[in-house]
């Protein structure tokens, strides 16, 4: 069900996520590589930090500022849990796979079926931080066709 409220601002997606990462020329490497495959394009890179941009998306990847005090990612502290890229077919996740594979990329599941929208399709893998990335499939309208719910199923 698609909630409306009067007077609402409409947001058009979002513009961009950043990361900070523990080792800046270690992330460069990995994001180049798979930003790339995602079909983002690089639009800037200095000595901290690179920035990404494609499909309405972007995603700028910096080197934490005091690295003594950074800690490795952990999914289960306050903060970032992962985020998801949508793709346009299951193909391109079968296909990512072969590719992650390839790169020797940390692949927490998938591609598999997901409870949570009718045709829900994902992987999940890890960048060298063990930040994770999710890229899901979900034919038409998901959870905003009309009839259908969000199955929170155990995660939610």
């Amino acid at each position: 069900m698609q909630i409306k409220y009067n007077n609402n601002i409409g947001i058009n997606g979002i513009a961009h996520i950043a990361l900070n990462v523990s080792d800046i020329e270690i992330s460069k490497v990995f994001y180049k590589k798979i930003l790339k495959l995602l079909g983002l394009s690089l639009v800037h890179e200095s000595k901290t930090s690179c920035y990404h941009i494609g499909a309405r998306t972007a995603i700028l990847i910096q080197q934490v500022k005091n690295k003594k005090k950074a800690i490795k990612f952990s999914q289960n502290n306050i903060g970032l849990h992962h985020f998801c890229f949508r793709a346009r077919s299951k193909k391109d996740i079968v296909k990512l796979k072969k590719e992650l594979i390839n790169l020797d990329v940390r692949i927490i599941r998938g591609p598999i079926d997901g409870p949570w929208a009718p045709g829900y399709f994902y992987i999940l893998f890890e960048d060298p931080d063990k930040i994770r990335i999710e890229v899901n499939y979900v034919p038409g309208k998901g959870v905003l066709k009309k009839n259908i719910k969000f199955n929170p199923s155990i995660d939610y």
